[in-house]
């Protein structure tokens, strides 16, 4: 049996739909050049549009060499990363169950759309992978006309001159509003966050999470309120911690930038770990009065935020019990008994948690059985009330 090939072509961040309405996937010869042709005049510059042509071409030249070859165009979501490879994956299915394909060549046009190679495997045999690369004249003028365009690109500027407008704005405050503290100091801290933030690709999650957010407040769930409580103890833990370390510091002497991040856990930690429990909390509720089936999935979730807790401060505690820092509200011994009781308390806590989901799971299995059967019996006994009609004949 001949493989039937797929010539797909992803655009990720979905500009074919966020910038010429065009609603993927798109499937076909035609439909793949009406959307290269509506998105090369919605943006001239944009690079997916030369990825799409070099589909079609590819698509041509198979063609004419006898294969059997489809082409599709997926896009994924314009705002959120995540969501966009789920659709990718999902509109994939679709594109694979109406096609037939069994293998696929991908046409990408940079290494960002190169993200869902792997989700494409799940699905089908890549065969290649064809990289377009668009020409630009060698000289100053163009180099210029790049950078420009870069820092004109909202995703660009986002990733790098918001953090760097928000390190240079910070340093100045500091060091207005705070002499004593270093503002250097506070600037490299605020850029090593932000370069962890963006080597762990938490971004994604942030933007999972502030969609969470506005659907709950859309949807009038109580997750909405436990969600802005937390957001205001996680501001007030990061005032404290800077307070910790504006304490702290002067007496410290140089002991290097791991004690001054400790110094900052010891003042926000019980704030953050709270905030986590009370976010919990409102998704628990929600779960009990929408779905009742999952509530043995985040049963845990509170048990895991509470030992994780304990067990960091006392870690904290005893590392800066340790450090040469003069006064500390704990000693050496003190910091080493922390450690040893909040580790055993966390370990402990977790346990429980382990140890109850099966029967939590088992009670609420049988909760929604019961229910199940009260609401049928109740809709029995509706339609035995119900008048019955004949039909009578004059």
């Amino acid at each position: 049996m001949t493989a039937r090939t797929l010539i797909l072509s992803i655009d990720r961040d979905d500009d074919v739909g966020y910038k010429a309405g065009i609603v993927s996937p798109a499937v076909g010869r035609e439909a793949c050049l009406d959307a290269a042709t509506r998105l090369g005049i919605a943006d001239p510059e944009d690079s997916d549009t030369n990825a799409i042509f070099q589909a079609i071409k590819t698509y041509d030249l198979l063609k004419e060499k006898g294969d059997d070859v489809e082409i599709a165009v997926i896009g994924g979501n314009h705002m959120n990363m995540l969501e966009g490879d789920r659709r990718i994956s999902d509109l994939l299915q679709i594109v694979i169950k109406d096609t037939g394909v069994t293998d696929c060549i991908l046409i990408s046009d940079g290494a960002e759309d190169e993200y869902v190679l792997p989700i494409i495997q799940s699905h089908l045999k890549v065969a290649s992978v064809v990289r377009v690369v668009i020409k630009q004249l060698p000289n100053i003028e163009g180099t210029y006309y790049i950078i420009k365009k870069l820092f004109n690109d909202p995703k660009i500027a986002k990733g790098i001159l918001l953090p760097i407008g928000l390190v240079l704005v910070l340093y100045s405050l500091v060091a207005l509003l705070a002499p004593a503290v270093s503002a250097p100091l506070v600037a490299v801290g605020i850029i090593g966050l932000y370069l962890l933030f963006k080597g762990f690709n938490l971004d994604d999650y942030f933007i999972y999470a502030w969609h969470a957010v506005i659907d709950s407040f859309k949807k009038g769930r109580f997750s909405f309120i436990a969600y802005l409580v937390a957001v205001i103890l996680i501001l007030a833990g990061g005032i404290s911690g800077l307070m910790s370390v504006i304490t702290y510091y002067p007496n410290t002497g140089d002991v290097g930038l791991i004690y001054h991040i400790m110094t900052f856990m010891y003042g926000s930690i019980i704030w953050i770990i709270i905030a986590a429990l009370i976010a919990s909390g409102g998704k628990i509720t929600d779960y009990i009065q929408n779905y009742q089936a999952g509530i043995s999935r985040i049963f845990v979730v509170p048990f895991f935020i509470a030992a994780i807790g304990m067990i960091l401060y006392g870690t904290v505690i005893y590392f800066l019990s340790i450090s040469p820092i003069e006064p500390f509200p704990f000693t050496t011994t003190e910091g080493i008994a922390a450690l040893i009781i909040l580790t055993l308390a966390g370990l402990a806590v977790a346990f429980t948690g382990i140890y109850f989901r099966p029967s939590v799971h088992k009670k609420m299995l049988a909760w929604i059985e019961i229910r199940q059967k009260e609401e049928e019996e109740a809709e029995a006994s509706t339609d035995k009330r119900k008048p019955v009609y004949k039909k009578v004949k004059y």
